[in-house]
Parts: structure tokens; C-alpha cells; sequence
């Protein structure tokens, strides 16, 4: 019989104590990250203690994301997995987690207290967020893709505020304190009381998406919306079938932001109609997050992901598609990697990184939980994408672009629509197969795609200058959304 019990010190562990041999390894397994147990006793006793608290890339060790993790006890005889039997224990607040188990499944989430947690509890706290007459703080509300990293133009954006305006408050909304938010920062669980404080008391909010929940504007508080993309596939009141109540909501939505950032006057154009954007201001300054694609180091990173210098590197970062939760599967990452002599890193969309798994082999790294992508364009020799915004933040580089599009007539024609023929202006073979792609990767033309990269660079990436931060947060002071 093994026996469970959580600790809260010195930091958040499952602690598993079982009779008979001592197994090789104890493990949590979950989908994008796996902590191992240290194991004592001897005889015919022993202990595993796990911490629900792991490093990854580099970084320093954070609460294990939520989601629910597998507990793997293998045995000393076979290496197989050994029975494991527990008494279940309920949820339980540790620290930075919140944790539970069941059926050998351990289930980490965010550290709210039970009471704020129910529907009842974020229905008071929503009430009082709505009536709140607090004084504003000089404060910035940061949020990126809804609170699942610290990322993007918000976190550009943010570098650059602390560097010129250090008396400026930052908070960052993160799902989770698995998240890392940047140096000087506080991070802010979603639903808690201290998100909703945050949240009203900021004077200015920085979102790259929809802000969800209830939204209820301060007076003299501000938002600055600087989306996470030009767009190739049409959005919001240009999607494919019309829906008067998904359009009303898309009205609703941009009435609560008072100033849109695009990356280009071209992204500008189809944002403003997207969005019925309309007689506000629109900042069209290439995107702050592009600005390390100038500035920055990619052997950095490439160390950070353990990767040699002198490695090829070719990085996957297909779009998300309406009608499935997870990353595509148009790609063997492992057999690209052996074809192409390459390191491949495996980028999922956003929406993919809760419901989807990380993909292995040998040379393969998946790269969905990495911070930024960014940096991830910053380390690779070339991009591998299909109708992912992508394509326009790497461009600045100047580096191969290859696109792997076998589902074009469908994701065209019934799934969102473009706003331009990629194959008439792509700065890079459009290829059906991994066959096709692993011949174009290695009898590489570039020069054929020379003028059509040029155009492309000039009509998308004329703001993409590496000064892109210090134009916007000029005029966030400027403008007085925050003091310094």
C-alpha cells in the first residue's frame, strides 16, 4: 500500500511513503512538464518527495503549471510501473499551487483560497471590482494571452516602462505562478482579490487580446491594445459567417480600448474595419516585440535550449485551427530533424498549450511553454509556419521562410478566409507534404523569393526597426496614461 499526504514546507511536495521495495523512480508526468521524486528508506519502507515546483529553460523555479499530472511509481524488478494506491486528498491550498488527488492523478491549479475560487466568491469580488472608488495608482496592468505567459508587445513594452519610468507600478495577470513575469514586477492570479484590486486601480491596462470578464472603465483609467499580430486570416466582423451576436460583441469589445498599436499601415487598414475602430487614435509603430529581432542575441537562447552554436536550427510554429484544440500533425518532427540535419524546435499556438502535450525525440525540442517567441525567432535559421501571424515578425529578419499548407483550399475556403493570396505573395515555397518541405529546407532558393521578400519586408516591416518600445511607451507618457 503507498500512502499520500501534501507538505507546505519548506516548499509545496507530495510526499508518497510505501512498504516492499524501493522503487527506481517516482515521478509527476504531466503534458508540458514532469518533476521526479527524491527517494529514501531503506528495507522494507520507503519515502518520495516530490516538489510541485520546477525549472525550465533556464529560469528559476516556478509552480508547476496547472493541469493534471500522473503519478508514475517504477519499479526496481522490471522497470515497469508499479501498482500505486492511495486514499484520496482533497484540494488543498500550498503555498503557490493549489493541489488534489485522485486515482493516482495529481491536479495542480492556481493558488486561490476556496472561498474566493467558487462561482459565489468571483461573483462578490466582480461586485466589488464594479463599485470600486479606490484611488488610481500610477500602475500598468499587463496581460498577455489571457494571463498564459508574460510575452509579446505587453512584455516589450513593459522593459521599456521600467527602464525610463522605474516609479511605475507593474503588474502582470498570470493564470498561474508557474508564469515568469519580469524582474521588479508582481504577478497577479487571475480571480483573485488582488487581480480584480489590480485591475481597477491601474491606470493604465496593456492587453494583446480580448479583455475578458467584466470590464467596468475607471475614470481617468486607459487601454492600450497592441493585438499579437497583422493578420493574414480575416477576423473578428470579417470572419466567415455572419453572427449579429458574435458582431456585437466585437463592437463591445473594442469600445473599451482607447488606443490600438499595429505593426504596419497595412495591419492598420484591417484592423481599423476588423474592429470598427473607428475616429480613435491608432498607433501604427511596428511592434515592440520585434524589437529584440534587431537587438538581440540568438546564441543566448540557443544556450538556454541547450543547442550548439554551429546547429542548424529550423523552428515550427503552424496557426491554431477552429475546429481542433491541439497542434496540427503535419509534421514528423523527429524524421524533419533527421532529413534536414536540423534541430527542430516545435512551437504550438497559444490556445494549443492547455489541451495539448509536447512533442519528443531525438533533435526535437518543443518550445509551446517557452516564454517568448520572440526569442525563439531570434535562435532559428529558418521558419517553418503556414497562416500564422508569424510570418510578419520574422520577416524582419530577413531569414528562410517556408510554408507547409496542405489543408490551403480548406482553411481558405471554409475555416477563416485571407485577406490576401499567400501563394501570389509568400517570400517562400508554399509546399504540401514533409517531403516536399525537407527538399525545399535542403535545395534552398532563396534568391527566387529575393524580390518577393523585399516587397514583403517593405510593406510589413518598414516600423520593425528594433525602437519600436520607446516610440510607444513616448507616447504612453506623452500622452499621460502613467507618470514617471
Amino acid at each position: 500500500m503507498t500512502h499520500a499526504q501534501f507538505l507546505a514546507e519548506p516548499t509545496a511536495s507530495l510526499l508518497l511513503s510505501g512498504s516492499g521495495a524501493r522503487p527506481d523512480r517516482v515521478s509527476l508526468v504531466g503534458r508540458r512538464a514532469h518533476v521526479q521524486a527524491v527517494i529514501t528508506g531503506r528495507g522494507q519502507t520507503w519515502k518520495a518527495v516530490m516538489p510541485l515546483r520546477a525549472a525550465r529553460w533556464g529560469g528559476p523555479e516556478l509552480a508547476l503549471p496547472s493541469g493534471d499530472y500522473r503519478v508514475e511509481v517504477i519499479g526496481s524488478a522490471d522497470h515497469a510501473q508499479a501498482p500505486f494506491r492511495s486514499t484520496s486528498i482533497g484540494s488543498t491550498v500550498l503555498g503557490d499551487v493549489s493541489a488534489s488527488l485522485r486515482d493516482g492523478v495529481v491536479t495542480i491549479g492556481p493558488p486561490l483560497d476556496p472561498a474566493y475560487a467558487s462561482a459565489e466568491g468571483q461573483a462578490a469580488l466582480e461586485r466589488r471590482y464594479a463599485g470600486s472608488t479606490a484611488e488610481l495608482e500610477n500602475a500598468v496592468f499587463f496581460e498577455s494571452f489571457y494571463g498564459r505567459n508574460a510575452s509579446c508587445n505587453p512584455l516589450a513594452i513593459d522593459a521599456e516602462l521600467a527602464r525610463v519610468a522605474p516609479a511605475v507600478v507593474r503588474y502582470w495577470s498570470v493564470v498561474d505562478l508557474s508564469v515568469r513575469v519580469p524582474e521588479g514586477a508582481i504577478a497577479v492570479v487571475e480571480g483573485s482579490p488582488e487581480w480584480w484590486h489590480a485591475r481597477a486601480s491601474a491606470q493604465l491596462l496593456v492587453v494583446n487580446d480580448w479583455l475578458r470578464r467584466r470590464f467596468v472603465r475607471r475614470k481617468g483609467q486607459r487601454v492600450l491594445q497592441t493585438w499579437h499580430g497583422t493578420p493574414l486570416k480575416r477576423l473578428a466582423l470579417h470572419r466567415p459567417g455572419f453572427d449579429p451576436r458574435r458582431a456585437l460583441a466585437v463592437i463591445r469589445e473594442s469600445r473599451r480600448w482607447d488606443v490600438l498599436l499595429a505593426q504596419s499601415p497595412a495591419a492598420a487598414r484591417i484592423l481599423r474595419k476588423a474592429y470598427a475602430f473607428l475616429n480613435r487614435p491608432l498607433w501604427v509603430e511596428g511592434y515592440p516585440r520585434n524589437d529584440v529581432l534587431t537587438t538581440g542575441d540568438g546564441l543566448i537562447v540557443r544556450e538556454m535550449l541547450g543547442i550548439e552554436p554551429e546547429e542548424r536550427v529550423l523552428l515550427y510554429a503552424p496557426t491554431w485551427r477552429d475546429d481542433r484544440e491541439q497542434i496540427v500533425d503535419f509534421v514528423d518532427a523527429e524524421k524533419l530533424a533527421m532529413d534536414t540535419d536540423a534541430v527542430v524546435l516545435v512551437r504550438g499556438h497559444s490556445r494549443t498549450l492547455h489541451p495539448g502535450s509536447d512533442a519528443h525525440g531525438a533533435r526535437v525540442i518543443d518550445v509551446t511553454g517557452f516564454p517568448d517567441t520572440a526569442q525563439l525567432l531570434l535562435a532559428a535559421d529558418a521558419l517553418i509556419t503556414d497562416y500564422s501571424s508569424v510570418m510578419f515578425d520574422f520577416s524582419a529578419t530577413g531569414k528562410p521562410m517556408y510554408f507547409l499548407v496542405p489543408d490551403l483550399e480548406h482553411f481558405r475556403g471554409e475555416l477563416r478566409g485571407f485577406y490576401f493570396d499567400l501563394a501570389d505573395h509568400a517570400p517562400g515555397p508554399l509546399v504540401q507534404t514533409q517531403e516536399q518541405l525537407a527538399h525545399a529546407i535542403l535545395n534552398s532558393q532563396q534568391s527566387a523569393y529575393a524580390k518577393r521578400y523585399s516587397v514583403w519586408r517593405s510593406r510589413f516591416n518598414d516600423r520593425d526597426d528594433g525602437h519600436a518600445a520607446e516610440r510607444v511607451v513616448a507616447r504612453i507618457l506623452d500622452q499621460g496614461f502613467v507618470k514617471r
